[in-house]
């Protein structure tokens, strides 16, 4: 009921009322106001874009700083597996290019491998007619077998001095 009596009411005033015209003066006031009512609301426009900017800035500085610490961190591992696989196999760390460290285990492997000497190992007992696994009866001369043995010790000639007359 308060509805329709509004209604009415409102109906009525309008009707009652004459249309308002306004002087140039008046319209340039009132776009005016409406201006710098707008303006108002967005007047800390570019301090809250630069403090934008500088966030941006910011987080892109700190992704940076991640990503550089992440490499650091990747490296000291990688190194700290390379120095454990060379303590275990005996292989310098600085010949492991591996990136795991069953890559490395197995390159230490295949350098141990290759380093291996191919040929035979031959003991020497040190004493006359031991010349590496030959008898000396098997020698073509006996006297190399002396030659070669430890106690057969190079003793130096004594230099010639030529005087002159």
């Amino acid at each position: 009921m308060n509805e329709t009596v509004n209604q009415e009411t409102n109906g009525t005033a309008a009707a009652q009322q004459e249309p308002r015209t306004f002087t140039q003066d008046e319209v340039n006031a009132i776009v005016a106001d409406r201006l710098n009512r707008e303006r108002a609301k967005y007047a800390d426009y570019d301090d809250l874009k630069g403090k934008a900017g500088r966030a941006d800035e910011a987080d892109s500085r700190a992704a940076a700083l991640q990503q550089q610490l992440d490499a650091m961190k990747a490296d000291n591992d990688r190194r700290e597996m390379k120095q454990r696989v060379s303590a275990a196999t005996g292989v310098p760390a600085a010949l492991l290019t591996g990136e795991t460290e069953e890559a490395c285990t197995a390159q230490a492997q295949a350098i141990l491998k290759f380093s291996a000497p191919a040929y035979p190992n031959v003991r020497d007992g040190g004493t006359d007619g031991a010349f590496g696994n030959i008898p000396t009866s098997q020698l073509y001369a006996p006297d190399l077998a002396h030659a070669f043995s430890r106690g057969n010790k190079h003793t130096p000639k004594k230099p010639q001095i030529f005087r002159s007359y």
